[in-house]
């Protein structure tokens, strides 16, 4: 070897074990796993990124974190989706003949390490970091930006999806917070700007029907129940909405542990919301508030057969090399213990307005969170 190439060679060694270094040291150890830690001075958010989930979101005086579903176990270190994870590049199953290649149940993105591309930092009265992760079997590479206020409990996240493929292809992107015990219990209120709707589990040509409004669904004796509660039985178990509004939001709410979590999102980016419901022993374990690209849990065959429902999409088309950026936000509210559910979600002057339900005897009351200027764009 000529003393040009081995110069290179030690060159090249050198950038490989900087950069290994660098992205050992780009993340914290929160319960044994690799994360990237936002502590603002109101409050905590953790991003897992053996899997990329959301997993820790609470106020540093009230260490209640609604994300407590399939949380693993001590020294449990595997690649795994709990708390808030990913569905990309589908929602719900592979076909038979994808799964037989190996594609996971809601897609690749909560079954692979994502990387960090640039640590936590500051910026002003923000804390920014970048995340991203490759789907091998889906061909898709995802990038993620997260942006938190240091002064309140506001987070904003945007995705952007790269198609790595020689060719087009259909996939979708759904959001899938999920709130579990001990936050979640049988007073926990969700409340939603959800319009209309239908329960899962429906057959071609109209899995829709029937239909109805939020907050009311069908369950499979075709009575009503009211979606806002949850206590002992999970009936009907997966429901998807519609939203009319330009800005769709969700919230969760327990009034007697002081605390309300929520999510908002253009609608353009996530025209569905879905909601999957699950009970142990007769007592609420998970409660989905999900919002994507579709809102039928079906692989992409029937999807072909069944591209709108009212006039929304079931899937995305991303063309090769093509990018695709969505954004939502996540925000924490600490709520009084009459606390009625929310009625109307606004967002003015830099600030989430949350108007409360109404009820007879009270009037109802406004609470706001501050943006930071972070908002979804």
């Amino acid at each position: 070897m000529n003393p040009a190439s081995f110069t290179k060679v030690i060159l090249g060694l050198a950038i490989a074990l900087g950069a290994a270094e660098l992205d050992m040291n780009a993340s914290s150890l929160v319960d044994g796993r690799k994360s990237l830690v936002f502590d603002g001075s109101s409050a905590r958010l953790v991003l897992d990124l053996a899997g990329g989930s959301l997993v820790d979101f609470h106020f540093l005086n009230q260490p209640l974190n609604p994300f407590q579903w399939n949380k693993p176990a001590a020294g449990d270190t595997g690649i795994r989706g709990f708390g808030h994870f990913l569905c990309l590049d589908r929602w719900g199953p592979a076909s038979d003949a994808e799964a037989a290649h190996g594609m996971p149940y809601h897609g690749e993105a909560a079954h692979v390490e994502w990387q960090v591309v640039q640590d936590v930092q500051e910026n002003g009265d923000s804390l920014s970091a970048v995340m991203s992760a490759v789907l091998p079997k889906a061909g898709l590479a995802v990038q993620r930006e997260v942006r938190c206020s240091k002064s309140s409990a506001f987070c904003s996240i945007r995705e952007e999806v790269t198609n790595r493929n020689p060719l087009g292809r259909m996939f979708n992107i759904v959001q899938h917070p999920t709130i579990a015990p001990p936050f979640l219990d049988e007073t926990t209120l969700v409340d939603s700007n959800a319009r209309h709707g239908f329960a899962q589990g429906g057959s071609l040509p109209e899995p829709e029907e029937p239909s109805f409004y939020w907050p009311s669904a069908l369950n499979q004796d075709r009575a009503l129940v009211n979606l806002r509660h949850l206590t002992t039985s999970p009936d009907p178990a997966v429901v998807s909405y519609t939203i009319d509004d330009n800005i769709g939001w969700v919230v969760a709410a327990t009034p007697a542990k002081g605390l309300l979590v929520g999510y908002l999102w253009n609608t353009r980016d996530y025209p569905w919301v879905s909601f999957w419901r699950d009970t142990s022993h007769g007592k609420p374990s998970a409660r989905g508030l999900e919002f994507g690209s579709t809102g039928l849990h079906q692989p992409f065959p029937i999807l072909a057969r069944k591209a709108q429902i009212w006039g929304r999409p079931t899937f995305e088309f991303l063309d090769s090399g093509e990018h695709r950026a969505k954004s939502y936000a996540v925000f924490l509210l600490e709520i009084p213990p009459d606390f009625h559910g929310v009625d109307q979600l606004r967002v003015e002057s830099g600030s989430v307005m949350i108007r409360e339900r109404s009820v007879p005897g009270s009037a109802p009351r406004t609470f706001k969170v501050s943006t930071g200027g972070l908002e979804p764009k």
